[in-house]
């Protein structure tokens, strides 16, 4: 996917950078990409960071444009009937492109889209499929070293690692009823044999380089600016105060406005599962 950098005609665009989105189907004879399908849209309700009682739990969200949720195949429990791809899509829900598969037995589906992938590929969900990009899998059943993304925790859950815009895990080991896989954090994690992945990275790769330019560009995905701590009075948070902006400089360490321990501290509190983890994300 090209990215095509705005001519700087306002200040707001003079760092700018957006997709060109040439990847994605258009209708015949024109240069719009698809519609959707209808079938599997749902609507999707903005909270603005409120809970059920109205107040505000996440800071810094509301506004952004309205968009409908699109119904992703994350299962890929369509086991051994081929699927042929209709189109690729944008989905404003994600930074991958997704595709719309067509099976054999007519039902549509949305997948996400791996690099490799175009219109008109099969792809399939098998135990005997072929390790092509688009094609879902056991662990036990892809060889060591390929590439994979969509990756499940559980069998049967669905896919819920890795799959963000041009991430790629490694499978690393076979051992016992357990493989290692290598995640794009750097982690190394056991994951059961059974548990199903899609060959391939993730596609759309080039999104990391894109540049929103502007404020503005960040209110459009319902995120609203924010003032540090350092810039407040100690009254209003715990990194206020000094002789105009100071370093945080307390012995306790970052903090919320509340105190808890902020930028960086470690919020990870399930032993039950330490011991699926070889080795920590950031480790040398």
């Amino acid at each position: 996917m090209p990215i095509k950098k705005c001519k700087p005609t306002t200040p707001g665009r003079r760092f700018r950078s957006v997709a060109t989105y040439s990847e994605l189907t258009h209708k015949p004879g024109t240069n719009k990409p698809v519609d959707p399908y209808k079938p599997l849209l749902e609507p999707l309700k903005k909270s603005g960071g409120r809970n059920n009682k109205g107040r505000v739990t996440s800071r810094f969200r509301g506004g952004g444009n309205k968009r409908m949720y699109r119904v992703i195949d994350f299962k890929r429990n369509k086991v051994d009937v081929p699927g042929k791809v209709l189109t690729i899509e944008y989905d404003p829900n994600r930074t991958c492109r997704i595709s719309l598969v067509e099976y054999t037995d007519g039902e549509k589906r949305y997948i996400l889209t791996p690099i490799g992938v175009r219109e008109g590929d099969a792809v399939i969900s098998s135990d005997t499929a072929d390790i092509r990009p688009g094609n879902c899998l056991p662990l036990r059943s892809i060889p060591i070293g390929t590439t994979i993304h969509n990756i499940e925790l559980y069998p049967g859950r669905g896919g819920q690692l890795v799959r963000s815009a041009g991430v790629g895990a490694q499978l690393m080991a076979k051992e016992g009823k357990y493989a290692q896989v290598r995640l794009p954090s750097g982690e190394t994690r056991l994951i059961l044999l059974t548990c199903q992945a899609t060959i391939g990275q993730v596609g759309n790769p080039e999104h990391e380089n894109i540049s929103l330019g502007k404020a503005g560009a960040t209110r459009w995905k319902g995120r609203k600016g924010h003032v540090r701590g350092v810039a407040m009075t100690p009254r209003d948070h715990p990194h206020g105060g000094g002789e105009a902006q100071s370093p945080i400089g307390r012995r306790k360490g970052p903090a919320t406005p509340w105190g808890k321990p902020a930028l960086g501290a470690k919020t990870r509190h399930n032993k039950s599962t330490d011991k699926f983890i070889l080795r920590r994300r950031g480790q040398k």
